[in-house]
């Protein structure tokens, strides 16, 4: 009886080792997601480029992975900067932030979204486009430099709205940011900026 529980311990430390990844630079990669085939579980995909933890989208983009919650199955990756002097996201060229349906991950409801650069067709929208929104904010600081003057709005993600993409285009709107669990009167300076990202547990029914 005593060899068959040391064997059955030997085996779940041995399982637990496989598919705990390694740390990718100083940040862990804990169960289920995987940066190698020998870890993790395929479906939970990242990769670790250069010691950079980073989450590939539909389209082929990389985004940095910021922060991970096990405990609550969610991850933040960082919104793209917008580039210098202009008011273009990089992934602009991939439609923004897009999510393959197939796999277990979207987009949580705690981002607060702000689109920029918007053509005016969008005011049809029932997304907040006024002078009180909070992409003004955004536009007025240093961040937000090139959007100046421009026509933003801001939508809080929920399930009414596609919990797998975050679109622009041109002819729409050109950029966008996100702060993730915005507070009510929260001031700019404490806005935590990323794209809050939610999986389902493996096996989960």
């Amino acid at each position: 009886m005593l060899h068959l529980i040391v064997f059955v311990l030997a085996l779940v430390s041995h399982v637990s080792a496989f598919d705990a990844c390694p740390k990718c630079g100083g940040m862990e990669v804990p169960y289920p997601l995987s940066t190698r085939d020998d870890c993790g579980e395929p479906r939970y995909k990242t990769y670790c480029n250069n010691g950079v933890l980073e989450f590939l989208s539909a389209a082929g983009f990389y985004y940095q992975i910021l922060s991970i919650n096990p405990a609550e199955h969610r991850l933040i990756i960082s919104p793209p900067f917008i580039l210098e002097n202009t008011c273009y996201s990089p992934d602009l060229p991939e439609g923004g932030l897009q999510l393959d349906e197939n796999l277990p991950f979207n987009i949580s409801t705690r981002n607060t979204v702000m689109l920029l650069n918007c053509s005016s067709s969008i005011l049809s929208s029932p997304l907040n486009c006024s002078s009180n929104s909070l992409c003004r904010q955004f536009e007025a600081a240093e961040e937000g430099d090139g959007c100046q003057g421009t026509l933003c709005c801001h939508y809080l993600k929920d399930s009414a709205m596609t919990s797998h993409r975050i679109r622009v285009r041109v002819g729409g709107c050109t950029a966008y940011t996100s702060v993730v669990d915005m507070k009510p009167g929260e001031s700019i300076d404490m806005w935590h900026y990323g794209v809050e990202l939610q999986w389902v547990p493996p096996n989960s029914s």
